[in-house]
């Protein structure tokens, strides 16, 4: 514009930046990943199954036209999140964009859940966003300019029976998200949090293959339906781009009204 305000669409542009998604080679990590090569970013997405995440990288590259790289990594410890990192920088050098996506889902009620399944569900939902956060958040401080995209849920703020680690982590993935928000302000990046309702990802199989499962999440969502894998590309590329430079510490729902009522 001739006044020097960006254009609209413009501020949704990624060009010359770098994303990373973990959990990126199915579901919504997938679907996230690929608005980002869209919108002009390089993306780099991660999988812990061999292959996953390279398969994936070159389907996109070859549907969007743009660069990307897939890493098979696992998160739960320090060590392997030092070798993401080397991974990552080899790969595309350095993170603009962290979507902290992967997690997994244990379903059962507190007296089915062993320690052994809180732990996993702990360590890949709440642990794994926390050290890949502090791993690539302090280089983006360093440079002025970054953005932290946090995969919460629905449930990180209401509650179903047979949830109990999932709930529990979704929920302490926001209050991680506020934190990072405050901590990070002042150097210029943002830490945000989006929080899906039903969506049908690998995740939420057995419920969409249950009739009668399924029909009760339709008939609390006062949409009507499930949400469509590709809704989730507005919200991250918002909260991806310079349309959002404003927002920090915000959990954003993307669950067809459930949490409204």
């Amino acid at each position: 514009m001739s006044d020097g305000r960006p254009h609209a669409l413009d501020l949704f542009r990624l060009n010359g930046r770098t994303a990373l998604i973990t959990g990126g080679a199915r579901g919504l990590g997938l679907v996230m990943a690929e608005a980002l090569a869209e919108a002009g970013a390089s993306v780099c997405l991660t999988s812990r199954t061999p292959g996953a995440a390279q398969d994936a990288a070159a389907s996109l590259a070859s549907t969007t036209g743009g660069r990307v790289v897939g890493v098979t990594s696992e998160l739960t410890t320090s060590a392997a999140v030092e070798h993401l990192s080397r991974q990552v920088a080899d790969a595309v050098g350095h993170v603009d964009i962290l979507v902290n996506n992967a997690g997994i889902n244990i379903r059962g009620n507190i007296g089915e859940i062993s320690e052994a399944d809180w732990d996993a569900v702990m360590d890949a939902n709440l642990k794994a966003p926390f050290l890949v956060a502090r791993a690539f958040g302090p280089a983006m401080c360093a440079r002025g300019w970054g953005r932290v995209i946090t995969l919460s849920s629905m449930l990180g703020t209401i509650a179903l029976p047979g949830r109990s680690p999932y709930a529990s982590s979704k929920a302490a993935v926001l209050g991680l998200t506020r934190v990072l928000a405050l901590e990070w302000a002042p150097l210029g990046v943002t830490v945000n949090a989006i929080c899906p309702g039903p969506f049908g990802t690998e995740m939420n199989r057995q419920l969409l293959n249950d009739p009668e499962k399924y029909q009760a999440f339709v008939q609390k969502l006062p949409l009507g339906r499930w949400g469509e894998l590709h809704e989730v590309k507005g919200i991250v590329l918002f909260l991806a781009s310079d349309a959002s430079s404003f927002m920090t510490g915000t959990a954003l729902a993307l669950d067809g009204g459930w949490t409204a009522q």
